[in-house]
């Protein structure tokens, strides 16, 4: 008689079966959220954490190339957004920051350990983005992009993946580039073939948005940093490391050496 009794009393406490279909509540964005998804609503929809990649083909009907042109772009690759790796929109000043074009990439290393899995390389970008605007007192995270060890690419400083957005990365030489850091140290450890072939993807895509070829060479005028006095011109890689602009150890030896492999990928990716 106590098995009846107790499957009563449960019954009793739970006199309706779950429903199997769960009932979605849509998310509410913030205010903030909202703007820093809004500026990709052509890519994805509003709030989306991951902008989807797409065919050559169709990346270059996205890119309104001309009737007739040689387009040099690469297929656009997916990118985790800020919602997708967790940003909070509150740190960040509300105003967006561009620049005219985009002429050049300079690649980093994030000078972060090496040990982390790709599922925490969401908070090692979070508290990285905390110590550009708490500790540097920067507006945003500072890096326009960021690259994992899986090969996963990440939106970095708000504004829009495909648009000229002014980021700190580059003292001196922070107009008109942008800026992508591979999390990790890279100075006596080899950059997994994941991450350098990501830096060839996500070049080959900006660069071509904006008709620069990744394995050309560009002319920056210093806005004045440790390497180069304000106003001088200097002829520089497309593809660049931190430390042909600013007198420092990054991107570190190893994955310096690799830019050559990114330039050449990226410019096959393109169809040059």
């Amino acid at each position: 008689g106590r098995t009846a009794t107790t499957a009563t009393a449960t019954f009793a406490l739970n006199p309706t079966p779950p429903t199997t279909t769960p009932v979605v509540v849509p998310e509410v964005l913030t205010a903030e959220s909202e703007a820093a998804s809004a500026v990709n609503a052509e890519l994805a929809p509003l709030g989306a954490s991951v902008i989807p990649a797409l065919t050559k083909a169709e990346t270059e009907e996205a890119a309104n190339v001309a009737a007739g042109a040689k387009p040099y772009i690469g297929p656009r690759p997916g990118i985790i957004t800020r919602k997708g790796w967790g940003a909070d929109e509150k740190l960040r000043e509300r105003q967006f920051a561009y620049t005219k074009t985009v002429k050049a990439a300079f690649v980093h290393h994030s000078a972060t350990g090496n040990n982390y899995t790709c599922k925490q390389a969401p908070s090692v970008l979070r508290s990285i983005y905390r110590y550009h605007v708490k500790s540097s007192g920067w507006r945003d995270f500072g890096y326009n992009f960021a690259v994992d060890k899986c090969g996963n690419i990440y939106e970095g400083r708000a504004g829009g993946v495909t648009k000229a957005v002014l980021g700190a990365h580059t003292l001196g030489f922070n107009s008109n580039t942008m800026g992508i850091a591979v999390l990790g140290s890279y100075s006596s450890t080899n950059p997994p073939a994941a991450a350098v072939t990501a830096v060839s993807k996500l070049t080959a895509w900006k660069l071509g948005l904006f008709g620069a070829n990744p394995k050309g060479k560009v002319t920056l005028t210093s806005g004045g940093s440790n390497k180069y006095k304000a106003g001088v011109k200097v002829k520089m890689n497309v593809i660049s490391g931190h430390r042909d602009g600013f007198a420092t150890e990054c991107p570190g030896a190893r994955l310096y050496k690799k830019l050559g492999k990114a330039r050449t990928s990226s410019a096959k990716l393109q169809g040059r």
